[in-house]
Formats: structure tokens, C-alpha cells, sequence
């Protein structure tokens, strides 16, 4: 009977331990406050797509998820009332050779840490330069 209680203990701390180990990886993760899939030139207005959001003091990053199709020039402007940023950032094929084939991942080059230092409304333009088809995602992370 003594062996089954210190089993089900060892088995409900084990619980416990991964429980908070699972917790504390979700909180460290980057939030994102900024999000966009432009994959349709619907949501172009005059090749440009604009929005607005408001986001806090601190440390942000960009994170693209571009692909072989995606814009090759990715002109994104951020401006708020004490904050103004611009950035072009150019779409780079990198090469992966396996035995038999090689293949691409794509990734955008420039720079992608910004610091806001105080909160405000921030508006964002994003221009693909002209090519409207190719899809890309934009987000912009709390670091």
C-alpha cells in the first residue's frame, strides 16, 4: 500500500515539474503586435498596404516568413508621433545541398530590431516595389 502512495506522488510531481516547465517556455516566447499575410493584392491600396496599431516602450524584432515568390524589395516604414523608422529589406536565397538535390530557404536581409521608447499609435507601410502577387507574412515581435 506504501509503494502505490509514493507512486502516485513521484507521478504527481512529475506532473507538476513538466506542467511549470511548459508554462514558463509559452511565456517566453515573442509576442506578436503586429501581424500581416499579404498574399492577396486585394489588400493593396495603389501597390502599398497601411495600417495601424499601438505598441508599447521596449525592444521589437521583425520576423518575415517569405518564400520564392515573395517580394523582392520589402519597403516597410513604421512613424508614430516619436518614433519614425524605415527600412528596405531585400529578399536572399539561401542554397541547400542534400545528396541527390539542392533547395532554398528564403530569408529577407536588413535590419530588424527596433526600440520604441514610449508608448504610442504607430502606422506601417509596406510596399512590395511593384509585385503585389508574391505572398509574404510580416510580423513585428515583442523581444
Amino acid at each position: 500500500m506504501n509503494i502505490k502512495i509514493i507512486l502516485i506522488l513521484i507521478v504527481i510531481v512529475i506532473t507538476i515539474l513538466i506542467l511549470n516547465f511548459s508554462l514558463n517556455f509559452v511565456e517566453r516566447e515573442n509576442t506578436a503586435v503586429f501581424h500581416i499575410t499579404l498574399a492577396d493584392p486585394n489588400l493593396y491600396s495603389n501597390g502599398i498596404f497601411t495600417d495601424s496599431f499601438v505598441i508599447d516602450n521596449g525592444e521589437y524584432l521583425f520576423r518575415f516568413v517569405p518564400n520564392g515568390s515573395s517580394p523582392d524589395i520589402l519597403s516597410i516604414t513604421l512613424t508614430g508621433e516619436k518614433f519614425n523608422f524605415s527600412q528596405d529589406f531585400h529578399l536572399k536565397g539561401i542554397p541547400h545541398q542534400t545528396g541527390i538535390s539542392e533547395y532554398f530557404t528564403w530569408e529577407y536581409d536588413g535590419q530588424k530590431t527596433i526600440f520604441i521608447s514610449e508608448m504610442q499609435e504607430v502606422s506601417i507601410t509596406i510596399n512590395p516595389n511593384g509585385k503585389i502577387m508574391g505572398s509574404v507574412s510580416v510580423d513585428i515581435l515583442e523581444n
